[in-house]
């Protein structure tokens, strides 16, 4: 069974204590294509303290995907990209490509998303919206190849 972990980068909900439903959402896909969610929560917009999480749960082994939702924009606070960016060996850019691409049939503002995946060891990273609907939709729509991609790293 593949181990996921799902995170949203959102430093109000987290000093609030409150649930993600994007990460609810997430999850139950996940559920629904195999996935055993092994780690779920809120986290501050903290670049380092992202890094930090990420590099963890990669060395250790513990997760085959670890997913964010949330803090992917052009803002300063807006960290999630840079974070999977220092956390990764090497990247796919060819997903958050495509999830710009698909979400361009909401608006032109889709273009502004900061999306980042790539690979740490034998872990795969991906960042998602911050909008529980477009993150479920834009995992829905990848699903298929996420799941390739994260089989094939786990032979490595």
């Amino acid at each position: 069974m593949m181990r996921a972990a799902i995170f949203t980068i959102d430093t109000g909900l987290y000093r609030a204590k409150e649930e993600s439903a994007a990460a609810a959402a997430l999850k139950r896909i996940l559920g629904q294509a195999g996935f055993e969610v092994k780690a779920a929560g809120v986290l501050p917009q903290d670049r380092e303290m992202l890094v930090t999480v990420m590099d963890r749960l990669a060395d250790s082994g513990s997760v085959d995907l670890i997913l964010t939702t949330g803090a992917a924009g052009y803002l300063k606070a807006d960290c999630a990209p840079e974070a999977l960016t220092a956390s990764a060996d090497r990247m796919i850019p060819g997903i958050p490509e495509a999830l710009r691409a698909y979400n361009l049939r909401y608006g032109k503002s889709a273009m502004l998303e900061s999306l980042a995946a790539g690979i740490r060891k034998k872990t795969v990273l991906l960042n998602l919206p911050e909008s529980a609907k477009t993150a479920k939709e834009d995992l829905e729509y990848i699903l298929p190849e996420l799941v390739q991609v994260v089989e094939n790293v786990s032979l490595e």
